[in-house]
């Protein structure tokens, strides 16, 4: 179903377009409204299709450990970074940001969705909001750190540690309500 999609998208939008620039007389807009049409179609089967994927049990359950495992990472090597700020020269810490934390925000990023579809928008949101806050503190600080400015770095990395152990602690608690992950 998911390459019948592609195949309908593909076909439908490149014939639309081909008849859109037609510059024949005796061309049809017909035939450039059952191509887009065409696609259209392909457009939604993907749709049914990545809903269906991202709604399967083993999915939420795959990317639910996944969130936890990169946000308990995030965590550590935030505390990390608020525990040898001191020692850390201000100019070195865009540089451990950049080599330390992206893979794991990007964990948590891709599979965040099924943080909605186990426990609701507002426990999304409610997991959301101090992640997020905790990665704009994280820019912070990298931005700091770039431009030299040592309290500012510091003061962020303090915030963005808070921010990213309130993200993890919300989590835990939202897992503890619901109980076992979906079979």
């Amino acid at each position: 179903m998911k390459n019948t999609g592609y195949l309908l998208l593909t076909a439908g939008f490149l014939t639309a377009s081909f008849f859109a620039v037609e510059q024949r007389e005796g061309v049809q807009v017909v035939y450039f409204v059952v191509a887009l049409a065409l696609g259209a179609l392909g457009v939604t089967l993907l749709r049914v299709v990545r809903r269906k994927e991202a709604t399967s049990a083993e999915t939420i359950r795959e990317n639910l450990a996944a969130i936890e495992r990169s946000l308990v990472s995030v965590v550590e090597k935030a505390q990390a970074l608020e525990v040898g700020k001191a020692e850390t020269d201000v100019y070195e810490l865009r540089h451990i940001i950049d080599r330390e934390f992206p893979d794991d925000l990007d964990a948590f990023v891709q599979a965040r969705y099924s943080l909605v579809h186990s426990f609701g928008l507002q426990q999304f949101a409610d997991v959301m909001n101090p992640f997020a806050a905790g990665e704009r503190y994280l820019n912070r600080v990298w931005s700091a750190s770039t431009d030299g400015y040592i309290d500012e770095a510091h003061a962020y990395v303090t915030k963005a540690c808070e921010q990213f152990e309130l993200a993890l602690e919300i989590l835990r608690g939202l897992e503890a309500h619901r109980g076992p992950a979906p079979a």
